[in-house]
């Protein structure tokens, strides 16, 4: 194995070391502030700890995130109730979903961390994404374009009602 040496970029690498995340910034502790379900900020659920909201850019429709309601990014940060809260949101949105959706499956998970693709590394959140059989095609990858078949309004309404209806 060949190695290339390239020790000015360790300066670059650490200088992600200190960021630190902006509370004010952070669109999850905004949709939350009124903790109350809304189209605006696309809060369908909200339990004590935690709550569901919708992804303003999502992969497919239903695309759910679910995020504790205080500003964490680290698991280990979150208290027990919480970490169980944020388990059965996501049973919940995976029941909410099937029902309205009738997906083949679900992507869930987490990541942690820019350097893992988080895109709001200071507020950890879980995605829970309905997939169905042949939802992938040629689009995102020649034109990175995604279609979407229902508007995030008409999702919300849907999904919110399905929550009230089920829990």
């Amino acid at each position: 194995m060949k190695r290339l040496w390239s020790p000015w970029r360790h300066q670059y690498i650490n200088s992600f070391k200190d960021e630190k995340s902006d509370i004010e910034a952070c669109f999850f502790c905004e949709a939350i502030s009124n903790l109350e379900v809304s189209k605006k900020n696309l809060v369908v659920y909200i339990s004590n700890n935690a709550f569901v909201i919708m992804n303003k850019f999502p992969y497919n429709n239903g695309h759910l995130l679910i995020a504790p309601t205080s500003h964490h990014c680290d698991l280990h940060q979150l208290d027990s109730e919480t970490l169980k809260e944020i388990m059965d949101l996501q049973v919940k949105s995976t029941l909410v979903l099937s029902e309205i959706y009738k997906p083949h499956g679900f992507n869930i998970g987490a990541n942690l961390g820019r350097a893992a693709g988080a895109g709001v590394p200071g507020h950890l959140h879980y995605h829970v994404l309905p997939r169905w059989n042949g939802d992938t095609n040629f689009l995102p990858i020649i034109s990175e374009t995604k279609v979407l078949s229902e508007t995030l309004e008409d999702s919300f309404d849907k999904i919110s009602e399905q929550f009230r209806k089920l829990f």
